[in-house]
Parts: C-alpha cells; structure tokens; sequence
C-alpha cells in the first residue's frame, strides 16, 4: 500500500477544530494511523516541578491528529489534492506533478 503522507509534508487539515490550518508534519504513528502537525491541534499540558529549582509551568504543544483529517499539499499547483502512485513515486491526482 503507498503512503499518502509523509515527513516534512505539507498537509492542511479537512475537518475538525483546526479545519483549513497548515503545517508540516514533525511525527508519524503509523500503528495508531496519525500525524503530528506544526502549529496545529495545540494541546495544553500543565507540568509538575521534578527537582529543586526548577518551575512548574503550563506549555502549549502539538497532539496528534488521524490521517483521515490530513490531506497533501501539491507543490507545484499549491492546491490540497489526492495522491496517485505511478512507478512507487507519489504524484498529485490533478497537475500529475510527481513529489
């Protein structure tokens, strides 16, 4: 089965609370079907002071995202767009632009 997306993709996301942000994807699980993107799904996380010292602070990270929500950016028509495989090499459905 070929990949849709991959590291450093350009993706935008199609629905959800995040619907029309884009961003590069920094981490991929495949086993659980799911992206992590820049700058989208922003998740709070409130962390505990371990050592003397240190501060306990609240941070804003990316979570994770399913690869149904996902989808590639072309490069060359700079449009969202369906992938097709043609000799093992990703290509858009609509310009036939190989990535």
């Amino acid at each position: 089965m070929a990949v849709r997306i991959k590291k450093d993709d350009l993706v935008v996301v199609t629905s959800g609370k995040d619907k029309g942000k884009q961003g590069n994807i920094i981490i991929i699980d495949r086993k659980k079907e799911q992206a992590m993107v820049k700058g989208v799904c922003l998740v709070t996380r409130h962390i505990k002071a371990r050592r003397q010292g240190e501060t306990s602070r609240i941070s804003k990270e990316e979570g994770f995202v399913p690869f149904c929500k996902l989808m590639p950016i072309c490069p060359s028509c700079k449009k969202a767009c369906r992938m097709t495989v043609q000799n093992k090499l990703r290509a858009c459905h609509r310009c036939k632009e190989a990535f």
